[in-house]
C-alpha cells in the first residue's frame, strides 16, 4: 500500500507555483507564466512538470487548458513530451549569466592571500567521513519524537555524552540536567545577559561585569547591546589579576574569564588566582562565566582543568565545537549552577533559538563512538607541528621577536619592538597577510597601566595545510627588523 502511494506521488510530479496574470485567455496567461518560469530559471532544464489534471486542479482551470498550453510550449521548444516520461523543461543551451562583481563596502577588507587571523581551525580538516557516518547511525537510531517539539535544554543524548566527556577531559562536575545546549559562546552570553537575540525571556544575570583587559571585542559588544557595563581587569604572565575585584566600585556580580588559555595573550590562570576568583564569587554571591574556547588543545604542559570543578554552583562553564570541529557547526553548551537552569531555559524561549536536532544527535554519536576524541588528538598533533614550524621560522628569520602563549591553543602572540605594531599590521595588509594587532583586543576602558607591549596575534591553525609554509614565509617578510621604533 505504501509503495503504491509513493509511486502515485512520483507520477504527480513537482508542485508548481504560477500566477496567471495579464490580459487574454487563461490559456494565454498560463503559457506566459510557464515561459517566464523557464526563462528566469525557476524551472530548470529537465524539471518534470505536473500532469494536466494535477496542475489544472491547482490553478482552477480546465484540464484542456493545461494540455493546450503544454502543447504550445512543446511546439516552441520550451518543453519536451515523451511517452512514459511526462512533460519536462527542455534541455536548452542557455547563455551563461553575465558575470557579477560582488559589491563590497569601502570598509570591508579584501580576502587575504595568506590568512593568519586567529579563531579559525583548518577548514579542510573537518572530519567529513566520521561526521557522515555518525549522522547515519544517529538518525537511524533516533526515536520519532526527536523530530518534534523537544526539550529546550537540548537532546538528552547530547547532554549525556557531554556530561561524560567534560568530566573525563576537562574535570567538569555536572549531570545532563544542568547542561543547556546553545549555538556557541555568543549565544550563551545573550542568554545569560540578554540583549538582541537573547531569547524571549531576556537575560538571567545583571551587570556590571568584570572582564579581562584583553579579550574579544565582539563579546564586549554583545554585553554593550544588553546594557551591561564591563570593567577591565589587568593581565600579567599569570593571567587576570582577580585581586583587583576588591577595588572595583559598584555591584559587580559576574566575572568573565578565559582561565585555561587567556585570550588572546596566552597562558593559564595561576592556581592561586583560580581559587581567589571562586572565593570572590562565594563572598559576593557572584558568578564566574568560564569561556573554555580551546581547552582541548595543549602541547607543552599538563591539561588545565576547568575552574567549574572548584565550585559548580558558582561557575557557568561554556564550551563549543567552533575550534575543535568547525564554526560552521553551530553547537555549544552551558554547564549551569542548578539554580540557573530554569531561568536560562526560560530565556532561551521559542524553538527558533534552538540548535539543530540532527546535528545534536550526530555530535552525541561522534563523542560516544570515540571519533571526536580521535579527531581532537589528530588535530592536536597537526597544530603542534604548525606551532613548531612557526617558532623555528621566527628563530631563524626574526630572532628578536618573542613568541608567547604557545603552550596551548590555536594562535600565538608575537611581541614586537616598541612602536612597531601599527606599521607591521599595515605592512601585512599590503602583502596580503591577514592578521591582527594585539591592541585590537584591548578593552576601550583599560588604563595605560593595563596596556600590553606591541604585538601580533597569529592564527597558525587557519591556513590550509598546503599553504601553511608559504603563509609563515610571508609573515616573516613583514615583521619589523630589530631596533625599529626605538629612539
Amino acid at each position: 500500500m505504501a509503495d503504491s502511494w509513493v509511486n502515485s506521488a512520483e507520477r504527480i510530479g513537482s508542485d508548481l507555483h504560477l500566477e496567471l496574470s495579464g490580459g487574454g485567455s487563461r490559456r494565454a496567461a498560463l503559457i506566459r507564466a510557464l515561459r517566464a518560469a523557464v526563462q528566469d530559471g525557476r524551472l530548470a532544464p529537465g524539471t518534470r512538470l505536473p500532469p494536466y489534471r494535477s496542475l489544472a486542479a491547482d490553478l482552477g482551470v480546465a484540464r484542456n487548458t493545461v494540455a493546450d498550453a503544454y502543447a504550445e510550449l512543446v511546439a516552441e521548444g520550451w518543453l519536451t513530451a515523451r511517452q512514459g516520461s511526462g512533460t519536462r523543461v527542455a534541455e536548452r543551451a542557455a547563455p551563461p549569466p553575465p558575470a557579477r562583481v560582488p559589491k563590497r563596502s569601502p570598509s570591508a577588507p579584501a580576502r587575504p592571500a595568506y590568512n593568519l587571523v586567529q579563531g579559525q581551525p583548518d577548514a579542510g580538516s573537518f572530519p567529513r567521513a566520521a561526521w557522515l557516518a555518525a549522522a547515519r547511525r544517529a538518525l537511524t537510531a533516533a526515536p520519532n519524537e526527536a523530530f518534534g517539539p523537544g526539550d529546550p535544554r537540548g537532546r538528552v543524548e547530547l547532554r549525556r555524552a557531554l556530561a561524560g566527556y567534560l568530566a573525563r577531559v576537562r574535570g567538569v562536575r555536572t549531570d545532563p540536567e544542568r547542561i543547556v545546549v546553545c549555538s556557541g559562546f555568543a549565544h550563551a552570553l545573550r542568554l545569560l545577559f540578554g540583549g538582541p537575540g537573547g531569547g524571549s525571556g531576556g537575560g538571567v544575570l545583571r551587570g556590571p561585569a568584570a572582564v579581562e583587559a584583553y579579550g574579544l571585542g565582539f563579546h564586549r559588544s554583545l554585553l554593550d547591546a544588553a546594557k551591561v557595563r564591563t570593567v577591565p581587569l589587568s593581565l600579567d604572565e599569570h593571567g587576570a589579576r582577580v585581586e583587583e575585584l576588591a577595588d572595583v566600585a559598584g555591584p559587580v556580580r559576574a566575572l568573565l574569564l578565559t582561565p585555561a588559555h587567556q585570550f588572546p595573550t596566552g597562558g593559564p590562570l595561576h592556581p592561586a588566582r583560580r581559587t581567589a576568583a571562586v572565593d570572590w564569587a562565594r563572598t559576593r554571591d557572584g558568578l564566574i562565566v568560564e569561556d573554555d574556547y580551546d581547552g582541548e588543545f595543549r602541547y607543552d604542559r599538563e591539561p588545565v582543568g576547568a575552574v567549574q570543578g572548584l565550585d559548580p554552583e558558582r561557575v557557568v562553564y561554556v564550551g563549543s565545537v567552533s575550534k575543535s570541529l568547525s564554526p560552521a557547526v553551530r553547537l555549544g553548551w552551558m554547564v549551569l549552577p542548578e539554580h540557573l537552569v530554569d531561568a536560562v531555559v526560560t530565556a532561551k524561549g521559542q524553538r527558533e533559538a534552538w540548535a539543530s536536532v540532527p546535528d545534536q544527535l550526530t555530535l552525541a554519536d561522534l563523542i560516544d563512538s570515540g571519533h571526536y576524541d580521535r579527531h581532537v588528538r589528530r588535530m592536536r598533533q597537526r597544530y603542534r607541528r604548525r606551532r613548531d614550524h612557526l617558532v623555528a621560522a621566527l628563530a631563524d628569520r626574526a630572532p628578536h621577536i618573542t613568541v608567547t602563549g604557545i603552550a596551548a591553543g590555536l594562535h600565538a602572540v608575537l611581541r614586537l619592538p616598541p612602536g612597531t605594531e601599527a606599521s607591521a599590521v599595515k605592512a601585512a595588509a599590503w602583502q596580503g597577510v591577514g592578521l591582527e594587532g594585539l591592541s585590537d583586543y584591548r578593552h576601550p576602558a583599560a588604563s595605560a597601566s593595563m596596556r600590553a607591549p606591541d604585538g601580533l596575534v597569529v592564527g597558525y591553525a587557519t591556513p590550509p595545510e598546503h599553504a601553511y609554509a608559504a603563509a609563515v614565509e610571508a609573515l616573516c617578510r613583514v615583521l619589523p627588523p630589530s631596533g625599529e621604533g626605538e629612539l
